[in-house]
């Protein structure tokens, strides 16, 4: 069993989450999930969605597989040091990060992904982009794959990494199973976008 530990933050983007969440979690014997965020206590998407999360200090289980995720709530955490340090901690104890949308930005922005490969929203490809010259940022891709890190862009994009990661450690057939489950039509060409 791995841990999964999503840290969140106000205004994360709904689907960047709970897209992931979906595909991940249906492998419940072999994924389990830990909610957290700086302080613990609720943390509401940017759609209003409350979800109850656990304090960074308080984390009950090791970070196996760390999940970072976009949205709007990213503008304003580019700029805060405690929260990318933190980012980084887990980032650096993790044997696999897992990215979504925007979330690749607070990743270049801690240096996490200097001189890797790593792709983000296509929205907001300028912005993201920006935070970091030192990461090779690939446009034209639904995800990326570079060492532990796993990178995708935008929101609808985090089911097709999840499904992609899940290929990569228990195999395609589980895969496609867990799309066929969630009657979700897998982008399975993480070069196509």
């Amino acid at each position: 069993m791995q841990h999964i530990t999503a840290l969140v933050f106000d205004e994360f983007e709904t689907l960047d989450l709970f897209g992931p969440v979906e595909m991940l979690g249906s492998l419940k014997a072999n994924y389990s999930f830990q909610f957290c965020s700086m302080n613990g206590g609720f943390i509401n998407s940017v759609h209003g969605v409350p979800l109850a999360t656990i304090a960074v200090a308080d984390l009950p289980n090791p970070t196996d597989i760390l999940l970072i995720v976009g949205g709007f709530g990213t503008r304003q955490l580019i700029e805060d040091s405690q929260f990318l340090d933190t980012l980084a901690n887990l980032a650096n104890d993790a044997k696999w990060v897992l990215s979504v949308c925007t979330g690749s930005a607070l990743l270049a922005k801690a240096g996490l992904l200097d001189n890797r490969q790593a792709t983000s929203n296509k929205i907001a490809w300028e912005w993201a982009t920006s935070q970091s010259d030192k990461v090779n940022w690939i446009k034209k891709a639904r995800w990326v794959v570079d060492g532990k890190y796993y990178t995708s862009a935008g929101v609808s994009a985090g089911m097709d990494m999840a499904l992609g990661f899940i290929s990569d450690r228990q195999g395609n057939d589980a895969a496609v199973q867990v799309a066929k489950q969630a009657e979700y039509r897998w982008a399975s060409d993480r070069g196509c976008d």
